[in-house]
């Protein structure tokens, strides 16, 4: 009878592990479609006046059928002027993400000539964390490059920004956005 119930006890953990094994894979693009809206604290280490700010960003990702993406991002910098009185500057980014052959790997559709000063872009998607990655190379031929990741957490997406050259942090930014459709 006891090995019965220890039985019956491995069967029940099996079943409701199910879907927590399930949740471990990667989601598709499609659960990141929305308008999402919010807010985050910016550092940075090149900046005397302002070397913490807050930004307010919207992020839209509109998914294809095809399993393409596009994305843009808007950010309300507030870190030029000066820090009793400093002025707002609107930056918008958008980006269209093809399918690689490689899963939950896109590029930029627009695929950029990096040694004429443009940037190339790619997106990785693993478990809850879209990344887009954005790289180009500088006048001295070293390199910047902005890493995006944006995570689903519950019913929120939190934001990790980092900005490098040539491999030292400049800026970062984190940050929780909510889906703000209708």
């Amino acid at each position: 009878m006891i090995k019965i119930k220890y039985f019956l006890a491995v069967v029940m953990v099996v079943i409701m592990a199910s879907p927590m094994v399930a949740n471990a894979n990667d989601l598709s693009i499609s659960a990141f479609k929305g308008d999402w809206r919010g807010n985050a604290i910016s550092e940075s280490n090149v900046s005397v006046t302002f070397p913490i700010t807050s930004r307010d960003i919207d992020v839209s990702i509109k998914p294809s059928e095809s399993g393409d993406f596009t994305i843009t991002w808007r950010t309300l910098l507030r870190q030029k002027g000066t820090s009793d009185s400093p002025k707002e500057d609107l930056k918008e980014t958008t980006l269209t993400f093809v399918k690689t052959d490689r899963p939950n790997v896109w590029k930029d559709s627009k695929g950029g000539d990096v040694y004429a000063g443009e940037t190339i872009s790619w997106a990785q998607l693993m478990k809850q964390t879209l990344t887009v990655y954005v790289m180009a190379i500088n006048d001295t031929g070293g390199y910047d490059m902005q890493v995006y990741k944006r995570t689903l957490s519950g019913v929120n997406m939190e934001l990790e920004f980092v900005a490098i050259r040539d491999g030292a942090v400049r800026r970062t930014a984190k940050g929780q956005l909510i889906l703000n459709n209708y």
